[in-house]
């Protein structure tokens, strides 16, 4: 239905290419002309300052569970004011042994405008509805808890 586009580049920047000298710093370019730096998590001798893989994957899934709920929200015309979260993936051996980001969880924080009551069991069908249409939720095996 539809295709999404991702450039990275990279070039290294040190004469030595051992693993614990070269550099990790690359650049991911999308089709609207916004860049970011991107590096490897400092763990794995990434730049503290880019954005990691493993970061822009919780944010995805986190950004998309989001973007799910406010349309679900709207059609249900249950205005939101505004929607905090700060997920958390959690990196450590999946069942092959390999390392994974295994869980994420997500922490939203959601304002409805003073008009709106929404109770927790509304929210929580709500947030199970929006886990069942996220497009990444829908594409990945990483376990995705609400919390």
């Amino acid at each position: 239905m539809s295709d999404h586009l991702a450039g990275i580049s990279w070039r290294r920047e040190t004469e030595s290419f051992a693993y614990q000298e070269y550099n990790r710093t690359h650049v991911w370019r999308f089709d609207n002309g916004a860049e970011v730096k991107a590096a490897a998590a400092p763990a794995y001798l990434g730049d503290p300052a880019c954005i990691d893989p493993e970061e822009a994957f919780v944010a995805s899934v986190a950004s998309c569970h989001m973007l799910t709920f406010l349309a679900i929200a709207a059609r249900k015309r249950l205005t939101v004011d505004a929607y905090d979260d700060n997920a958390i993936g959690h990196m450590e051996k999946d069942e092959n042994g390999r390392l994974a980001i295994t869980r994420i969880e997500l922490h939203p924080v959601i304002t409805f405008a003073k008009s709106v009551d929404v109770d927790a069991e509304t929210l929580g069908k709500i947030h199970h509805l929006s886990h069942q249409e996220c497009f990444i939720a829908n594409s990945i095996k990483t376990e995705i808890l609400v919390r």
